[in-house]
């Protein structure tokens, strides 16, 4: 493992104060595309020792709703953000994940559900969720590779959300296996278009090689659990294993809202991305 002056200095500091995070929020602001017709504001954090060790390569995750991740003042409801930020540090320090890279990725407000659902609800509207993994796939994942020292390869390479922002991922993952082999789908929206999601998944012929965290809270609606346990059955249908490449967590008392997203950030990136040894 790498244990340079500079990494173990990194380190050190950071157990003692986070108050170097905001700094290392970096901004794109309105990033443009031929592929969607709105713009998306991206907030990029990088971890501690980024800037130290500029020879090392980082695995990447990129997260639907960025306003809510890192920002208490961008949340959607102000004051109640992820704190996915702090708790990345938290765990980098202690040597509980893999230090990685984590792509905000704002949404549009009023073509969210537009961009977050794969199907057109007869009442809703929506469906375009295609043209919106091709943004990311063709035109933002490119430019995060370029522009940031990412690690190459699906192994490396995560995508998730809560709510919609679940269910897309969910979606995106499944069609883009190849791109993205970790998936946090939390509190997917799995009653889209009557379930629709269901469907998709009883059509792929050969289990892809993905990592999947499923979660929901037992507050959220009275469908939300029985959704929920629906999705986890068809994925082990399919060939996924519990505690291995699945993770499926119901936790108690949770609501649909960001306070309780938050709660469940820790467990999830210890699931998607566990410690390695670094050389």
């Amino acid at each position: 493992m790498n244990t340079g002056p500079a990494i173990v200095e990194a380190q050190r500091t950071l157990t003692v104060s986070t108050a170097n995070l905001k700094s290392r929020l970096r901004k794109h602001l309105q990033f443009p595309s031929r592929l969607v017709k709105e713009k998306h504001d991206l907030v990029v954090y990088i971890p501690p020792m980024y800037d130290a060790d500029p020879g090392r390569r980082y695995p990447v995750l990129f997260m639907q709703d960025g306003q809510n991740l890192f920002d208490p003042e961008t949340a959607f409801v102000k004051g109640n953000h992820w704190r996915l930020g702090e708790t990345a540090d938290e765990l980098i320090a202690a040597s509980e994940i893999q230090p990685l890279i984590i792509v905000g990725i704002y949404n549009t407000g009023v073509r969210r559900i537009d961009e977050y659902t794969p199907t057109e609800d007869s009442r809703l509207g929506g469906g375009q969720a295609d043209a919106y993994g091709r943004m990311l796939v063709e035109e933002l994942k490119p430019f995060i590779d370029n522009t940031y020292s990412t690690l190459p390869g699906a192994e490396n390479c995560g995508l998730g959300g809560s709510s919609l922002g679940g269910l897309v991922s969910l979606y995106l993952g499944l069609r883009y296996s190849s791109i993205f082999g970790k998936l946090a789908v939390m509190s997917p929206s799995v009653w889209w278009d009557k379930r629709a999601i269901l469907a998709t998944i009883a059509q792929v012929e050969k289990r892809p090689d993905l990592k999947i965290w499923l979660d929901i809270g037992t507050k959220e609606s009275k469908r939300a659990v029985p959704d929920a346990r629906a999705l986890e059955k068809c994925l082990i249908r399919k060939g996924w294993t519990l505690d291995e490449d699945l993770a499926y967590t119901e936790v108690l008392g949770a609501e649909h809202n960001e306070l309780a997203w938050a709660q469940r950030v820790e467990p999830m990136l210890k699931f998607l991305f566990p410690s390695i040894a670094y050389s």
